[in-house]
């Protein structure tokens, strides 16, 4: 997974997408579970930034990290345009260094679905626990297993729109919870389309076994909610949100 051309359509493939109501989701989780102390947070896998931007918007020091300099060109840009501070650094998820003090941790749009090594999602939440305060709050979504098996895999998705198109293959992975997604995308540039493939892979786990990840990394668990929901926890839905407090070092 690259997304080395796919940070030029990004925004535009995401234009719908419900930022505000991530936003809004953190906002409620860090005023509920963080007795109102967290300000310094740290976006992981921020992409172009949008959530991030909001943020830093509702006036939390901000800080955002991705693996693609090509994402984080188009964050810092947003961000300037919006007229926000806030420190982007290019690092693997996997390999996280340098990262200390925040009151809060977040990692949305799927983006631990991408780490699809059960050791190395333990390895990204053991690092998240090393940037946290004692006390400090991690948010997470994922896809659900029940939304990777009955509604991602062996399907095909396709949009057509003026200066872009695309097609996405949704292709079973060798694991429950695996999906390949093959991406073939069609850019205006001028007076022709411009074609590019990209591959990504993504893998979902079940609640119980991030859960006892989690707790076997320093973590406890302030609720699982499903699809922005922020009244009921629950452990159905599409979307899988984990609210967790770090209350020891990991060892």
């Amino acid at each position: 997974m690259s997304y080395a051309k796919m940070a030029q359509v990004y925004d535009s493939l995401m234009e719908d997408a419900p930022y505000d109501e991530w936003t809004e989701f953190a906002i409620h989780m860090f005023t509920k579970y963080g007795n109102g102390d967290v300000r310094n947070v740290i976006d992981l896998g921020c992409g172009t930034g949008q959530i991030t931007t909001r943020l830093a918007q509702e006036g939390y020091d901000m800080s955002g990290v991705d693996l693609s300099a090509d994402m984080l060109t188009y964050a810092q840009h947003h961000a300037l345009e919006q007229q926000v501070s806030i420190k982007w650094f290019q690092q693997d998820l996997r390999q996280l260094q340098g990262f200390h003090g925040f009151d809060a941790v977040i990692s949305f749009c799927d983006v631990i679905n991408y780490i699809t090594n059960e050791e190395d999602v333990k390895q990204v939440f053991k690092h998240v626990n090393s940037m946290l305060e004692m006390n400090g709050l991690f948010l997470f979504d994922v896809h659900s297993m029940a939304h990777v098996e009955n509604d991602l895999k062996d399907q095909t998705f396709a949009e057509v729109y003026d200066d872009l198109s695309y097609i996405w293959l949704c292709q079973p992975g060798e694991h429950e919870g695996e999906v390949h997604h093959d991406l073939t995308f069609f850019v205006l540039d001028e007076s022709q389309y411009d074609r590019f493939d990209e591959n990504h892979q993504q893998r979902t786990y079940p609640v119980h076994v991030y859960n006892q990840w989690l707790i076997d990394n320093g973590f406890e668990a302030k609720g699982v909610f499903a699809d922005f929901s922020v009244d009921q926890v629950q452990s159905d839905g599409e979307r899988l949100f984990f609210v967790y407090e770090k209350i020891r070092e990991s060892e």
